[in-house]
This record gives structure tokens, sequence and C-alpha cells, in this order.
């Protein structure tokens, strides 16, 4: 969003931006889970344009798996989903409390995006201690850190390539269950509330400077 706003601001402003990231719910914390080896179940959060959901459901094609969509999906996305003989299921939208469950039920989160803001469902899942595919463009590298596999969002075979290697390496999940924990730590609410504070005293300071003036 900054690089984004570096072209429409002029320079003279650039250093006054500063990035705050959001905050992980309190409710989101490490809930460990046996991995399903016969039928892993992947989570799909959002149906909109820029979620990716039909090259998700087409990397997925002919593998042992399960994905669960959160959002609304319409009528062409579900016939090209049964088109793709995938066992899905459309968990629609959520309450809070639902949405918790729904990430410590699965075993890992799908998230190759187009575009992304900010990208939570990437610390979500990580803060519950789930695997993480996400995309290599946008926000999400920088969301992620280096507790997920990138991959292009509009390359099928790269999606499927990353969702193979979750599935058949159980090194690899634990690497980035653990690695996931390590990157939350940044969007702790106390960490992000500090953050603000920063700011707050850096506004206060130069206020004061420009009345000493």
């Amino acid at each position: 969003t900054q690089d984004d706003l570096r072209q429409w601001l002029p320079p003279t402003l650039w250093d006054k931006m500063r990035v705050i990231p959001n905050c992980v719910r309190a409710e989101f914390v490490p809930t460990p889970k046996a991995w399903n080896a016969a039928s892993p179940v992947f989570l799909q959060v959002g149906t909109g344009w820029n979620k990716n959901l039909l090259r998700v459901g087409e990397a997925l094609r002919g593998l042992a798996c399960r994905l669960w969509i959160l959002g609304p999906v319409d009528d062409k996305q579900r016939g090209c989903l049964q088109g793709f003989g995938l066992d899905f299921e459309c968990l629609g939208r959520l309450s809070d409390e639902q949405l918790t469950d729904a990430y410590r039920n699965c075993d890992a989160l799908i998230f190759a995006s187009l575009f992304e803001g900010f990208g939570l469902p990437i610390i979500e899942a990580q803060a519950t201690g789930r695997p993480v595919i996400t995309s290599n463009r946008g926000a999400m590298p920088e969301a992620a850190g280096v507790a997920a596999l990138f991959v292009d969002p509009e390359d099928v075979g790269s999606i499927r390539a990353a969702v193979l290697r979750v599935m058949g390496d159980a090194g690899l999940r634990e690497s980035l269950i653990e690695r996931g924990f390590e990157n939350v730590r940044r969007f702790q609410a106390a960490t992000v509330a500090d953050s603000y504070k920063s700011i707050y005293r850096e506004l206060a300071g130069r206020c004061r400077e420009a009345n000493l003036s």
C-alpha cells in the first residue's frame, strides 16, 4: 500500500508515511492437530475475483484432499469446482467463533490471491499453527515472512507443486508451523499498539517543537 501511495503522492510526503500492520485477534492461538494424511483439508478464505478460487480448484484436481471455502460461492464457481471433481465444502459466511474453528479444524491454508492489501488469513493460520501456501506478490510475502510456501498465483502448476510439497513432507509442514509462530509475534496487539504509540509520541514532539519555534 505504501508503494502504491508513492505513485500518487509527491516525494516530499514520502518520509511522512509509516506502515503499521493489522494485529491478529487473541482468539487465534496455537492449536495442535494431527495431519490428516488420508485427505487433508485446505482452507480457502474468500471467493472474490482476487481470491483466485478457480485456479486453486484446478490445482487440486485429482489430489486426495478436501477444500473448505469461506465466503459465498456463485453458480459459475460451483460448476467449475464440480467439473474439477473436487471434494469441496462451501462454509459461507461465518461468525467469529466459527471462523476460528475453521482454522483449528483444517490442515493447511491455501491463500493464492492475485491481490491483497495485507492478507490477514496468513497471520490467522500461522497463529493457529497451520502451514501456509500463499502468493509471491503484493503484501503477502511481507505478511508471511519466511513462514510460507510462495507460489505464482497465475500458474496452476506452481500452486499444485506447493500443495504436493505440503502434503508429502512432514518436516516441511513442521518447519512452516514453527516459523509461523515466530512470524506472528510481529502482529500481536501489544506490538502493534506500540507502533501507534511511537507515532503519537513523534507527532507530539513535532507539535512541541513547532510551538517553541
